[in-house]
This record gives structure tokens, sequence and C-alpha cells, in this order.
């Protein structure tokens, strides 16, 4: 069997939800494949057939808009969990901040 069979015995269901893992809660993609017990590379061919980029890539900032709404949905998905994180990035440096701030008072 080829590389292209390697993939075929998993569920619709369980591609959602290993997807699910990357861009609805924040995993990598290699932890998540590896906590489903997958290899991490099926995982990351499922998500960009989906419109899901790495984030930081050169490819996310010039990826043209796509008009399937399944990889517009991936990609609003996505840049939800990208602000999310980066709020609560700011917020932690906000509070770090002002701690040390009020430690040099």
């Amino acid at each position: 069997m080829g590389r292209r069979g390697y993939a075929t015995g998993y569920t619709k269901e369980f591609r959602e939800r290993a997807m699910k893992l990357v861009t609805e809660q924040g995993y990598s993609p290699a932890v998540a494949a590896r906590e489903l017990g997958m290899p991490d590379t099926t995982l990351v061919v499922w998500l960009k057939r989906a419109g899901w980029v790495r984030p930081g890539s050169e490819q996310q900032q010039q990826a043209p808009l796509s008009e399937d709404p399944k990889v517009l949905a991936a990609q609003v998905l996505e840049l939800r969990r990208q602000v999310r994180r980066l709020e609560m990035e700011k917020d932690i440096l906000k509070k770090a901040t002002a701690y040390f701030a009020s430690q040099n008072a």
C-alpha cells in the first residue's frame, strides 16, 4: 500500500476532531497527532487541505482568499485562535510591566 492509502483508515469524524485540536484548541499539529496516535504529517496534510496555514509562515501572510466556505471557516477559526493567544500574551506583558514597575518604585 502506498502513501495515499495510509490515511484512508480514518473516519471523517476522527479527522474533524483531530483538526479541531489544532484550529480551535490551540494544539500544535505534532502534539495533537501524538495525542491521537497518528503521524503528524497526515494531520498537517488534512489541515492544509482545509485551508489552515502554520502561524508565522510567509504563506499565511500572502494566502489568497478562497471562495470555499470550509476553507474560509478554517481560516476564521485559526485567526480567532491567534487573536485569543495574542490578547493573552498582551495581558501577561501588561501584568509583568506593572509588577516590575512597582519593584523599582
